[in-house]
């Protein structure tokens, strides 16, 4: 597509309302595809089956003729044409002797991609937003494996369901009603009946309402109770005043649930990815389950964060052939968490600019990661810059993927769903956008 092509082939103020079917939502990682989308008159005005998180969503995105649009491209806070903005970006990135490139979780696989091809050509570091989420999560499956599943799978087969350090009435709302607890299955054709929800976690939550079982977890005591399962699973019995993070009596009795289901899943999230020691915790947790499959069929899911993060770990692990946190200085891909994650380079001011594509992440950089990404040459694409605590040096409106775009987007289960673009949107991708900057800054060598 053309860069200056208007995405979307619906027209803009049809009279008649248009209904859109089978719309997916990329407000959270379970990518609902399900959604039927009303549009009057260039701007939506229904989203059927949209969570108390999607509705919002959907309904704030109109056509930006008949809205107050920011402009397509600004530098430093003025607005510019897309050719100026273009050269200015190139000239940042092609002058930068260590530039950074983050975030991708807004983005689509098209997008992802033309990051990753950019950085390359630039020897840039690329970073997601998962090295401050799942990152440790990614770590640990890299060490010990995965027992895994669809989350077709946890829906249709999954008897016994754990919720372990996560909310998902809030951060997930259809999660239970789609995947984990209330679906009916040819092996659950009771649904909700069938199935035992369990919650683990520190303190009582939406979810742990709505189940049928809560296990309350000491503080940053998540690795003390998931070995004692492991030692309880393999008939070795605690110590006398051992720390085991919950009730000895508890979890004995959770253990013995664990054993005689049919099928179990354990969904877990920031509370063990994030805690203190979250790698080797999220390992006990795998190692537990691969532990269970002798005895029973047993799954562990990560519930990922919002928008595409999952297909920002995908592409790049078949790109360069690591997740996150990448280095490519050298002309070939070296992989440190923690060394080349966007905070600590930020931290370390081993920054001298940066492409952040979509803001999302940046919010949760520390105080000393955000203060210095105020001192350096930012450019941003994004279609809001809400979340970003900074006036860039060049910012690029972006369109958005499955409203004005079509694209890809990976569920948290790493299963890619397409996205339709239904909205018309005079802006261009960030895939289009950054493929300019890429051609740009060839040029910018060339001439040199």
């Amino acid at each position: 597509m053309n860069i200056h092509e208007p995405h979307g082939n619906l027209p803009i103020t049809s009279p008649e309302p248009t209904v859109v079917e089978n719309v997916t939502c990329t407000v959270c990682a379970c990518l609902c595809d399900d959604l039927r989308v009303t549009i009057a008159q260039g701007r939506i005005v229904r989203a059927e089956r949209a969570c108390v998180l999607a509705e919002p969503w959907f309904l704030a995105h109109r056509a930006e003729s008949l809205s107050e649009p920011p402009p397509a491209t600004q530098i430093e806070g003025q607005p510019s044409s897309l050719d100026d903005a273009i050269q200015r970006a190139a000239a940042i990135l092609s002058q930068a002797k260590a530039p950074l490139i983050y975030g991708l979780s807004r983005s689509s696989t098209a997008g992802q991609r033309a990051a990753v091809r950019l950085a390359d050509s630039l020897g840039a570091t690329i970073d997601t937003t998962a090295s401050l989420g799942h990152g440790t999560s990614v770590m640990a499956v890299q060490e010990v494996g995965e027992s895994t599943c669809t989350l077709g799978e946890a829906r249709n087969r999954a008897d016994l369901v754990i919720f372990w350090g996560t909310n998902p009435a809030v951060t997930h709302p259809r999660h239970l009603e789609r995947y984990s607890a209330d679906p009916v299955s040819e092996f659950l054709p009771g649904g909700r009946l069938d199935r035992t929800v369990v919650v683990i976690d520190v303190e009582p939550t939406e979810t742990s309402a709505a189940a049928d079982q809560f296990l309350q977890v000491e503080p940053d005591r998540d690795f003390e109770a998931l070995w004692t399962l492991r030692m309880l699973l393999r008939s070795v019995a605690p110590e006398p005043n051992t720390v085991t993070g919950i009730p000895l009596a508890q979890l004995e009795q959770l253990l013995d649930q664990m054993k005689r289901c049919r099928y179990g899943v354990v969904f877990f999230g920031f509370g063990l990815s994030r805690s203190r020691h979250g790698h080797r915790t999220v390992e006990a947790l795998l190692r537990l389950v691969r532990d269970l499959n002798a005895h029973a069929r047993w799954s562990v899911r990560r519930m990922r964060g919002s928008g595409d993060v999952t297909g920002a770990d995908t592409v790049l692990a078949w790109q360069t052939g690591y997740p996150f946190s990448v280095n490519l200085a050298r002309g070939y891909p070296r992989y440190s968490p923690g060394e080349y994650s966007a905070q600590t380079l930020l931290e370390r001011r081993e920054v001298d600019a940066c492409l952040l594509v979509g803001s999302h992440g940046v919010r949760r950089l520390s105080r000393a990661a955000r203060d210095y990404l105020l001192t350096i040459p930012t450019i941003v694409l994004d279609h809001s810059l809400a979340e970003l605590p900074l006036v860039p040096t060049v910012r690029f409106t972006t369109a958005i993927y499955g409203i004005h775009a079509e694209g890809t987007a990976y569920r948290m289960d790493e299963v890619p769903l397409p996205l339709a673009g239904f909205l018309p949107s005079e802006y261009p991708t960030d895939a289009e956008v950054i493929g300019r900057i890429e051609q740009s800054v060839g040029d910018l060598r060339t001439a040199v």
